[in-house]
């Protein structure tokens, strides 16, 4: 099978000849149809010490099930977040981490759903919003971020900013519900909101801080890092919550279900329409990580097997 590597940091990314893994218990082998391309994984190449697997969202069919799975079997069409390599025609996947796709759905589409919703709406959940209150989303025209600022509109804010880092990015994120854009650069960001679901850190915190209205909520999920003066959250009562999707996935798979099972029945309802900027064929990986290394994509970046 093919297999994408990097021999060290900063890659470049190869595609490589190497046997299909053999099952483990408790594990699916999974022959991948498309292969969800992140940040943190794009990350992981230009900054980890040494080199790791490319692992991330993967969605194909099961072709064999490990000692001990009961959920799942041969022939079977599932998605989920894959710990070892997933940049491959095969790869394995925890039975805990896997859940089912719909048949009115595609790979693709699982993909672009999932996990990113998984942490959008786990974010907004983080955020505790109440009907009416106004909304602040980084990164907005991300594959997290389309998501999130869809779904802070279906779960009844009055008004949903946008935040992105270039002003052509405006008119897909007012397709997607937004009422107002920013820039990340401008001298500012409009009225203030009530909560923001921050995918960006690092030098965005201080704008999106000062973006929140007396007693408003900044809830992280980035692993850009960044720091937060505590003067700048005492004057007008404001709060930071650190948002991990790992901590449910692992310590509350009741509550990853329910949110899982929400996300398929709002994609099956219409409400909710995750946007694929591009498809790149397994062999172009390099491509789809030049794309979100620029910023530039509009939605979800995949890889095609």
């Amino acid at each position: 099978m093919r297999r994408v590597r990097y021999e060290h940091t900063g890659g470049p990314l190869l595609l490589e000849e190497v046997p299909v893994p053999a099952v483990g218990s408790g594990e699916l082998l999974v022959r991948t149809a498309a292969i969800g391309v992140t940040l943190p994984v794009v990350r992981k190449v230009t900054e980890a010490a040494e080199p790791i697997p490319l692992g991330g969202e993967i969605a194909g069919e099961v072709v064999a099930a490990g000692e001990g799975v009961t959920r799942f079997t041969a022939g079977d069409r599932v998605t989920g977040l894959c710990f070892g390599h997933g940049y491959a025609d095969y790869a394995l996947l925890h039975e805990a981490m896997a859940s089912p796709v719909p048949e009115n759905a595609s790979a693709v589409d699982a993909v672009a759903l999932v996990r990113s919703g998984l942490v959008a709406l786990g974010a907004l959940e983080a955020a505790r919003p109440r009907p009416g209150e106004s909304a602040l989303v980084t990164a907005a025209a991300s594959g997290v971020g389309q998501l999130a600022v869809q779904l802070a509109r279906l779960r009844g804010a009055s008004r949903v900013v946008g935040a992105v880092s270039a002003p052509g990015k405006a008119a897909f994120v007012r397709g997607l519900g937004a009422d107002d854009v920013v820039a990340y650069d401008a001298y500012t960001w409009g009225e203030p909101v009530d909560y923001a679901l921050d995918a960006v850190g690092g030098e965005l915190l201080t704008p999106a801080i000062a973006a929140l209205a007396p007693g408003g909520r900044l809830v992280a999920y980035s692993s850009g890092g960044g720091t937060v003066q505590a003067y700048d959250l005492l004057v007008d009562a404001k709060s930071v919550i650190g948002f991990q999707m790992a901590r449910i996935a692992r310590g509350e798979p009741q509550v990853y279900e329910r949110w899982r099972r929400e996300l398929w029945r709002l994609f099956t309802d219409g409400a909710l329409r995750p946007a694929v900027h591009g498809e790149f064929a397994l062999a172009d990986a390099a491509k789809a990580h030049e794309v979100i290394e620029s910023r530039s994509n509009l939605g979800k970046v995949v890889l095609r097997t």
